[in-house]
């Protein structure tokens, strides 16, 4: 098929509805943190109570173009990989990789940080947590030694040992996220070519993010260089969990994904050395310690042909026994 053809196949007006609405809300639901001040006590709950909110607003945006602009019309469930979880074999395989591979992938990051003297490690009384929750603690007026508390190798222990659990409890957050991305925009872009609609939808993913960021999220920049550090650590990421959805058919391998990174991106800062002051452009799974480990697992799976073993879906058996195979968007999966 030309380019001119696929270009065709891509139901545009459904794209820039689902992305101005996406955006847009993102940008009211913020509103409030751009209208306040930030040295009001109660901000940073505020400020986590909006962030998480805003994370539904992909979910608003596939509900009108599927809904109102009846974008697919048909076997929605199935085309925006919510159900069903066929073969259930193979969703199940990618559903534990997707649990435990960001967790994995953040650990390489750190380690790559550490490689290059981005970042100093404390393995022995992880100073670096314990200074965090000093920190945390000192509003109350108390610090951890007046708490009694176990030693500090067994508290940092037990947190890396609930980042599973804390990954099943992001996934209801980042549901509302991984529907308009994964679910909805990167099959509708996919008539385009596989990574063209990665990259892309990627790139739509970081944008959104910008009433956040430059409020200082995740890098302390409140300017376009925040935002671009974003971009491309969702350019990174969105890689790999949109090789997650177009893998495995499913939606809910990349909802994990995301769900396990939230939990596991502030590893950094639990084996971290107190006094120092890492840049999280550098260090974090979004700066540029992640993106190398994401590009080098990005290059792996190209190399094994992964990116061009993407299955179709099959809606139905005839009587003959052959598939009849359902489309998405503009193109199978």
């Amino acid at each position: 098929m030309s380019r001119s053809g696929r270009f065709t196949q891509v139901p545009w007006r459904a794209v820039i509805v689902f992305t101005t609405v996406a955006m847009g809300l993102a940008w009211v639901a913020a509103l409030p943190l751009w209208l306040l001040d930030s040295e009001r006590p109660g901000y940073q709950a505020l400020f986590g109570a909006i962030a998480s909110g805003m994370m539904f607003t992909p979910l608003i945006a596939t509900s009108v173009v599927v809904f109102l602009l009846k974008c697919p019309q048909e076997q929605r469930p199935r085309l925006l990989g919510i159900w069903p979880l066929r073969p259930a074999g193979r969703v199940v395989w990618f559903i534990v990789l997707g649990m435990f591979a960001p967790i994995l992938l953040v650990s390489f990051s750190v380690w790559v940080a550490t490689l290059l003297g981005w970042l100093e490690l404390d393995l022995v009384s992880f100073s670096g947590f314990t200074e965090l929750l000093n920190e945390q603690l000192a509003p109350m007026g108390m610090d951890a030694s007046s708490l009694g508390l176990p030693p500090m190798s067994l508290l940092v222990i037990a947190q890396i040992a609930s980042i599973p659990i804390g990954a099943l409890f992001n996934c209801l957050f980042a549901f509302g996220e991984e529907v308009g991305w994964r679910g909805w925009l990167l099959p509708a872009l996919r008539p385009l070519g596989t990574w063209a609609s990665l990259l892309i939808s990627s790139v739509i993913w970081g944008l959104w993010h910008a009433p956040v960021i430059l409020l200082g999220y995740n890098f302390d920049r409140t300017d376009v260089v925040g935002l671009l550090l974003m971009v491309v650590g969702c350019a990174a990421w969105g890689v790999f969990f949109g090789w997650l959805r177009l893998r495995s058919a499913s939606l809910w391998p990349a909802v994990i994904a995301h769900g396990s990174l939230n939990a596991a991106a502030g590893l950094f800062m639990l084996l971290g050395a107190a006094g120092a002051q890492p840049d999280a452009a550098l260090v974090s799974p979004l700066g540029v310690a992640g993106w190398i480990v994401l590009a080098v697992t990005s290059v792996i799976l190209f190399a094994c042909g992964q990116f061009k073993k993407q299955p179709v879906l099959a809606e139905k058996r005839q009587n003959d026994g052959s598939d009849v195979v359902t489309p998405t968007l503009g193109e199978v999966l």
